[in-house]
């Protein structure tokens, strides 16, 4: 488990890098720690995020067609949706609009 911890760790120093108004996804990460299968892994350290003593902005994590598959993890389903719309994310069907115009990519950002 200590190698998963590891990798969730890392996980969570690029998500509290995003900006806040800009998504990425599960496998912008991965690519970005140079793990580029393990995007599965990713949304799994997402889902364990919640229970994290420091704030990780999960809700800025989507799949990569800029679905909010991870909705279910906030408590409620509507709580991702509200977060993203509160940093002027239009949301619609699960779905952000203008995904291309949010999204941050972490390789090309991160340099």
């Amino acid at each position: 488990m200590k190698e998963n911890e590891s990798f969730f760790q890392k996980v969570y120093e690029v998500v509290k890098l995003i900006p806040t108004g800009r998504v990425t996804s599960y496998g912008a990460i991965a690519q970005y720690l140079a793990t580029k299968g393990s995007a599965r892994m990713v949304g799994w350290a997402m889902n364990a995020s919640h229970s994290s003593h420091i704030p990780i902005p999960a809700h800025r994590v989507v799949n990569r067609n800029g679905v909010l598959t991870g909705k279910h993890h906030f408590g409620s389903p509507g709580i991702m949706q509200q977060l993203l719309e509160n940093e002027g994310i239009i949301v619609k069907d699960d779905k952000i609009l203008e995904f291309k115009k949010f999204f941050w990519d972490p390789s090309r950002e991160l340099v």
